[in-house]
């Protein structure tokens, strides 16, 4: 990670703090400390809203550097910044959407600070916006995703079930270069490396905040791929995540079995269209809520609604921010008070449910340019007949 764009991040942080008044930023989540320093580590990373920041490290033992201060509890950051002669923070951010109440009142305490503020809240807006490195890093992840799509086709054998045709692509993906885990935003929002849904189990509802659910395998993981054996006629969509880079390319195609029955290659169709016409309108500035009112006139024109996002649970969004994390903001819902900004990068995922069919529909990644959307996930669109 270039030093540069380190700079660029701490700097919009700060700027963003300023705002709010605070005077200085505690972090100790994975994902915001990778953001912020290019690695995780166990322990905090300071900022003040004006100054150098400092990095109090528990573990590893092989991380070094002028500013890092090695430390067993967080108390002892106290003692650093009285022995320093530092100013305690009158207002202190912490990431208390993602700390347990405990770690929130202890560090509380640790700061002496009379005010604490949502550092959650302050890093995921200031994510929002890519830097040039960032986006480079995007990009990686979008080809090797292409790459492993390509090779689905290659994955699926008759007669075998949709989890022995994800595990296939699974394997395809770790050695075409994914490290397995993504990050998702939110309380219980833990699955394994994207979903595949195949025939009637697209219907099933789940208390997972995606577009679409599936049964799984257990309750104690109710997403995805059910051990349905895909039979000739049934759609089977893949979603899996492109985690090639820290950075998370989002990509949906639908493959078939055999011919897929007219209703659901209309639906896909449309799924298309919508993306198509979003792509032709999009342009910095324009409210988020426009693009799925859009999304929503062209489903109801085509006599959809009632299959759009699902059928015994329909998504009320068509898109939504990603990033270091799968479901970042801006989120493309009919509430949304967000506007498109350049440096955005949007996963859009028009998709409909055909009952005894499936999931048809695709999804892609984009990057808000100066003059409008920026595919940058590439791969045939159109439904793969694999057998």
């Amino acid at each position: 990670m270039l030093p540069e764009d380190l700079q660029i991040r701490q700097k919009r942080v700060q700027n963003a703090m300023r705002q709010t008044g605070a005077d200085g930023c505690l972090l100790m989540m994975d994902v915001n400390l990778y953001y912020m320093t290019g690695r995780v580590f166990n322990g905090y990373f300071y900022l003040p809203t004006e100054g150098e920041p400092s990095f109090f490290v528990k573990r590893p033992n092989d991380f070094t550097g002028d500013k890092v201060v090695w430390i067993r509890k967080p108390e002892q950051i106290a003692d650093f910044f009285t022995s320093q002669g530092w100013p305690f923070p009158k207002k202190l951010l912490l990431e208390t959407d993602e700390i347990t109440y405990n770690e929130c009142v202890r560090l509380q305490t640790v700061f002496r600070s009379p005010e604490t503020g949502n550092a959650t809240t302050l890093l995921r807006r200031a994510r929002m916006i890519k830097t040039p490195w960032e986006i480079a890093q995007f990009r990686l992840s979008a080809k090797q995703h292409a790459l492993t799509y390509s090779m689905i086709p290659s994955c699926f054998r008759a007669g075998m079930t949709d989890v022995e045709f994800q595990a296939e692509i699974e394997k395809q993906m770790r050695l075409n270069g994914s490290f397995g885990v993504f990050h998702a935003f939110g309380s219980n929002m833990n699955v394994f490396m994207g979903s595949i849904l195949t025939g009637s189990n697209a219907e099933a509802p789940s208390p997972y905040d995606f577009a679409l659910g599936g049964g799984g395998q257990t309750p104690i993981c109710p997403f995805g791929a059910n051990g349905t054996v895909p039979e000739d006629g049934m759609a089977i969509m893949v979603d899996m995540v492109g985690n090639y880079t820290a950075y998370l390319t989002d990509m949906t195609r639908v493959f078939a079995v055999g011919k897929l029955p007219e209703p659901a290659c209309r639906a896909h169709r449309v799924s298309i269209d919508i993306q198509d016409k979003i792509m032709q309108t999009a342009r910095p500035g324009m409210p988020c809520a426009d693009l799925y009112h859009m999304a929503v006139a062209e489903v109801e024109k085509a006599g959809l609604a009632d299959c759009f996002m699902g059928t015994r649970q329909q998504a009320k969004f068509v898109g939504h921010g990603i990033g270091l994390e799968i479901n970042e903001p801006p989120v493309l819902t009919p509430r949304s008070e967000e506007e498109l900004q350049p440096g955005m990068m949007l996963a859009l995922e028009p998709k409909f449910v055909i009952p005894g069919v499936g999931a048809v529909g695709i999804e892609n990644s984009f990057l808000v340019t100066e003059t409008g959307l920026e595919k940058i996930t590439l791969f045939e669109e159109e439904i793969i007949s694999i057998y």
